[in-house]
């Protein structure tokens, strides 16, 4: 079937079902108690008397030790003699008194003044994070900002950092204030906003659970993301797919309506075992499309392929957990179990 055929006979059909399609069964976790407090460590770190800044700084990283540590080091680089040739202390208090940074600190409160919300997203989250792996302890939630150079980090035994500066919605200007940087593109900026932020929050924890794929072929990469894909919509299992996948519900749309279609060309053009990531490097990492496909397409479209087949590999072993599935690392096995077939 051509595309264009394909895409004619769908779009006579009803494009209900956007919300969430999680196939697994949504366990009750009312019995299950976490705590969730998010520490606003910007707040701290502006709140500091620059005239006083060592004594400010010793203050602050005696109470933040894990988290200074990494957000100094590799995050904002004052500890780096490279990045802060002045000095650690210098360093931030020059990032503090700079009219740029302190503007952006004064964006994140307005945007951020309570995070109550928030909190109770990551507490329910949480919840279903611990129900699939008793294990894992309950991370610590810690904000910051960091002048768009990261959105959020894991560290520690599995914590959280999250910046803020990321999340400001989907109108801010990111392309004013980092302008020809392609990561601060419109297809990407629709999802930095209030609703995206504990679905993108939550992807360092989760890649930290799967691990990195066995092979290098396009079949390794798309069913290790497909796992991750898997396992965010069991932690957020409420949570639209227009969320989770981070598109526009008609791309949503189109990918579950074009299953058949883009398998058909995966196979053809010879790509499922191909070992160079650059022929399929748009498949699988951001992009506003994916070459070869219809303009309607987005981006990462073997990923969505990968989640299909993981599901479809669960829904024949449901006595599996999480955990065994993270166990099961050869992508050919688990295609060839999941006896996957397209929706067509």
């Amino acid at each position: 079937m051509s595309w264009k055929f394909a895409i004619i006979i769908f779009a006579a059909l009803s494009l209900a079902g956007c919300g969430n399609d999680n196939v697994i069964e949504v366990p009750n976790v009312d019995h299950i108690d976490v705590s969730v407090d998010i520490r606003r460590f910007e707040q701290d770190l502006f709140a500091i008397d620059t005239s006083q800044i060592e004594e400010g700084l010793a203050a602050l990283e005696a109470k933040y030790p894990e988290f200074s540590e990494v957000y100094f080091t590799y995050v904002l680089g004052s500890k780096n003699p490279q990045m802060a040739p002045e000095g650690h202390e210098a360093y931030v208090k020059g990032f503090l008194q700079h009219p740029a940074i302190q503007f952006l600190y004064d964006t994140t409160q307005v945007v951020y003044p309570r995070l109550d919300d928030i909190q109770s997203e990551f507490a329910q989250a949480f919840k279903y994070l611990k129900y699939h792996f008793p294990d894992y302890p309950t991370p610590k939630v810690t904000t910051f900002i960091s002048e768009y150079s990261i959105a959020a980090f894991i560290y520690g035994e599995g914590d959280l950092g999250v910046g803020l500066d990321f999340f400001l919605g989907s109108d801010y200007p990111y392309g004013r204030y980092v302008p020809n940087n392609p990561n601060f593109s419109a297809y990407l900026t629709r999802s930095f906003d209030r609703k995206h932020l504990v679905s993108k929050s939550l992807q360092p924890l989760v890649k930290d659970l799967v691990g990195e794929p066995r092979g290098n072929r396009l079949l390794d990469v798309m069913v290790n993301n497909g796992k991750q894909m898997y396992i965010q919509r069991a932690l957020l299992p409420y949570t639209p797919d227009s969320i989770l996948l981070e598109l526009p519900e008609t791309q949503v749309a189109w990918l579950k309506n074009n299953e058949l279609e883009m398998w058909a060309h995966f196979l053809k053009e010879q790509l499922l075992y191909s070992t160079d990531f650059q022929k399929f490097r748009k498949l699988v990492d951001y992009s506003p499309s994916s070459p070869g496909m219809p303009p309607e397409a987005p981006g990462r479209t073997a990923n969505y392929m990968g989640l299909k087949i993981v599901e479809a590999f669960m829904r024949r072993y449901p006595e599996l957990s999480l955990q065994d599935l993270l166990g099961l690392e050869d992508a050919q096995y688990i295609l060839e179990q999941s006896k996957y077939k397209p929706r067509g």
